[in-house]
């Protein structure tokens, strides 16, 4: 995640006390007169017409039309709207979501030139920071044919460092006060699973991937826990907004944590979350020797590591089994070499730890697949090996994704997202298994979906228009992309509840509104199963209720 600071916004943090809990109700509460729609456990569509849960927010009962209504303290008129269970994000970067909605946001920026405007004007209305910081841009889809360089952001913001994310996390741009500040010159190394780009002459021209990453990040000032907690009240907000009750929080680092249980502590953690160590470092000064209990009522768990294999096909740092149609000379980035890969998840596997590996290019998919198929023989039992992204795979390695139960977290924003580039960076001939939802299902393998947030906006109804049509939200390509990929809407809806929650271990707790699981549900104004595609992008939430108590509404 980036090191933020927000000096103009500590004196708000105070505000975020105001986002504290309501007490729970005091005893059984009806929901009653509803389209209540659920995923059963053979992935099937069930519906009911009430709900019933107890004080502590499990569910009691679930109630099909011509059910007899038990007598209870309270009860909540749904009006006839539609009721499902809380969507669950499988993948997102929580703070990251915060912090990018309280500094410089250049994700809907089109171009180059309007990017450079909407820095300086940032600059300008925030003269009191010392790190001008935020994320979005994209070259791809500013079309300009290369990385964007320093002596352009110097042009704009001349007096103070500028750190800049590329819309995937994967490359970070740099003025020439930040790259000094660094200490980077012409003479420093590309680091191990990283790489510098540079100008004509050697030097540093600006961008930083992968692993270079951090050859600024370290001197970036810190954000403190006051700065922290006001960005992840804004995290919940955004994600609640969506009808997100519960997501995995991939790569949870040690301050992430922290501030989790503050506001666990202090009765402002509202969201579900199941963390995701950054590194080991992490999972063992937070969790210990083993995953963590669930906390908070069902909110918090450490029970996995994030591991990095490769990069992201935007900075061409994903790796390919054969180089990039569009430059013939890069093959991608390995983040890990395949022994430290198995010794890592092996480390893992030892201590009861969920692996949750990144690999986008399909030869990093295949040696995930690989480690996988090896560590299986030695780690017996309900292991849930999870590959996250799974963007591009071999298509003659789909059907190794059912021999172990590995679970494919993916992510169907990027495919609309990643289309042209993804034909660039690949070539016609190896598309048959990019972003192949359909294939995984048919190799048995297991999906969960979400929307890696904030890298994509963190909304499951965009998701699920995009993984029933392979269109974008301007309904292209017409018949969709590559359609036989393509889920049925009870798959997509499932991947976002119930297969979700499935994915983090959270089944029996969360996910598909059965007797004894919290009662997380939402309603909202549309049925996703019946309602047209671009129609379900519009769907409005109405509000949405975790563990029994509302925490948000209109």
């Amino acid at each position: 995640m980036l090191p933020i600071l927000f000096r103009p916004l500590v004196a708000l943090a105070a505000a975020a006390g105001a986002l504290a809990l309501a007490s729970p109700a005091a005893a059984d509460t009806l929901v009653d007169n509803v389209d209540g729609i659920t995923i059963d456990a053979e992935g099937k569509v069930r519906r009911f017409t009430g709900l019933v849960y107890d004080d502590e927010g499990r569910i009691l009962a679930v109630l099909a039309r011509g059910d007899k209504r038990p007598r209870t303290d309270y009860r909540i008129d749904g009006q006839g709207r539609v009721l499902l269970p809380g969507m669950i994000d499988a993948h997102v970067h929580v703070m990251d979501i915060g912090f990018a909605a309280l500094t410089l946001d250049l994700s809907d920026t089109s171009s180059l030139e309007e990017a450079l405007a909407r820095i300086k004007a940032f600059a300008e209305a925030n003269p009191a920071r010392p790190w001008i910081l935020g994320r979005g841009w994209n070259q791809e889809k500013w079309g300009l044919g290369r990385f964007p360089t320093a002596v352009e952001l110097d042009a704009v913001v001349p007096d103070r460092p500028v750190w800049l994310e590329r819309a995937d996390n994967h490359a970070n741009w740099a003025n020439s006060m930040a790259i000094a500040a660094a200490g980077i010159t012409a003479k420093t190394p590309d680091p191990a699973g990283g790489r510098i780009v540079r100008d004509a002459s050697g030097a540093p021209a600006g961008v930083f991937i992968d692993n270079a990453i951090q050859l600024v990040s370290k001197v970036v000032p810190q954000p403190r826990p006051q700065e922290r907690d006001l960005a992840f009240a804004a995290a919940q907000d955004a994600l609640l907004a969506r009808g997100v009750t519960a997501v995995a929080d991939m790569g949870t680092t040690l301050a992430d944590w922290s501030t989790y249980r503050r506001a666990g502590d202090a009765g402002r953690l509202r969201l579900r979350i199941m963390a995701y160590a950054r590194d080991f470092d992490t999972l063992e000064l937070a969790a210990g020797a083993e995953p963590t209990g669930w906390l908070y009522d069902d909110r918090l768990r450490m029970g996995g590591i994030k591991l990095f294999v490769d990069g992201a096909l935007g900075s061409r740092g994903a790796l390919l089994k054969t180089p990039y149609a569009d430059e013939p000379a890069a093959r991608g980035l390995a983040l890990l070499t395949p022994a430290q890969l198995r010794n890592l998840m092996s480390r893992a596997a030892m201590a009861g730890f969920q692996t949750a590996v990144h690999a986008i290019g399909d030869a990093a998919n295949g040696e995930v697949l690989g480690a996988i198929e090896e560590l299986s023989e030695t780690y017996a039992g309900d292991r849930r090996w999870r590959i996250e992204h799974a963007q591009v795979i071999d298509v003659a390695d789909l059907p190794r994704l059912g021999a172990h139960g590995v679970i494919a977290s993916m992510q169907p924003l990027h495919q609309t997202s990643d289309r042209t580039m993804a034909e660039a960076r690949l070539g016609p001939g190896r598309l048959g298994g990019a972003y192949a939802w359909r294939s995984v299902l048919a190799a048995r393998g297991r999906l969960a979906f979400g929307s890696d947030a904030p890298v994509e906006p963190a909304d499951p109804w965009a998701g699920i228009a995009a993984a029933i049509s392979r269109t974008d939200a301007e309904g292209e390509p017409f018949g969709g992309w590559f359609p036989q990929q393509a889920v049925s809407r009870e798959q997509a809806l499932a991947a976002f509840t119930a297969d979700a929650a499935f994915a983090g271990f959270a089944e029996g707790r969360f996910g598909r509104l059965i007797p004894g699981e919290r009662a997380d549900f939402i309603l909202v104004d549309r049925d996703p199963l019946l309602a047209a595609v671009d129609e379900i992008r519009a769907t409005r939430v109405l509000g949405v209720w975790i563990g029994g108590v509302k925490v948000r509404g209109e």
